[in-house]
């Protein structure tokens, strides 16, 4: 492993990890300027590729994910670590099914889900741009349930 600072070549592993996004943390320290940092090591299965509404497939991309998720999040009270929770859960959920093509739709689904219970803002705007939203009343059929979960309980 080169290091970031000097890029000498020799480093050793001070600290090992495992995540639950099917990554392995590992704490390194560099052999020549001593300096410390953080590498991740992700486990690589066999592609896993996403098909597109137009039929087309590319290869899954994690950070599509976060990208959306963070658009969804601007300038809302959620952490960068919720955010990568979120992406870790997604991509969790998406390894799990065992499948090695994934719809768009499914991703976007579970992302759907696990906004709407993290921040109901960014839920909305998630959903708007996810369900293609044409006027003012498919954002009231969609907040509707909101909405009315809310007059329920008055804490939520």
């Amino acid at each position: 492993m080169q290091c970031p600072f000097c890029k000498h070549d020799e480093t050793k592993v001070i600290d090992s990890r495992t995540s639950q996004d099917f990554s392995i943390r590992r704490r390194r320290e560099c052999l020549s300027c001593e300096r410390r940092f953080t590498t991740y090591e992700r486990i690589e299965e066999s592609p896993i590729r996403v098909i597109k509404k137009d039929g087309t497939r590319v290869p899954f991309d994690r950070d599509k994910i976060r990208s959306g998720i963070e658009k969804a999040c601007y300038k809302r009270p959620v952490s960068p670590e919720q955010i990568d929770r979120l992406v870790g859960a997604v991509e969790a959920a998406i390894y799990e099914d065992g499948e090695r093509e994934v719809p768009t739709r499914r991703i976007g689904e579970l992302v759907f889900n696990a906004l709407r219970d993290l921040d109901k803002v960014a839920f909305v705007r998630f959903a708007s741009v996810y369900r293609e939203f044409q006027d003012v009343h498919d954002f009231v059929e969609e907040l509707q349930p909101i909405l009315d979960g809310r007059r329920r309980d008055p804490r939520s």
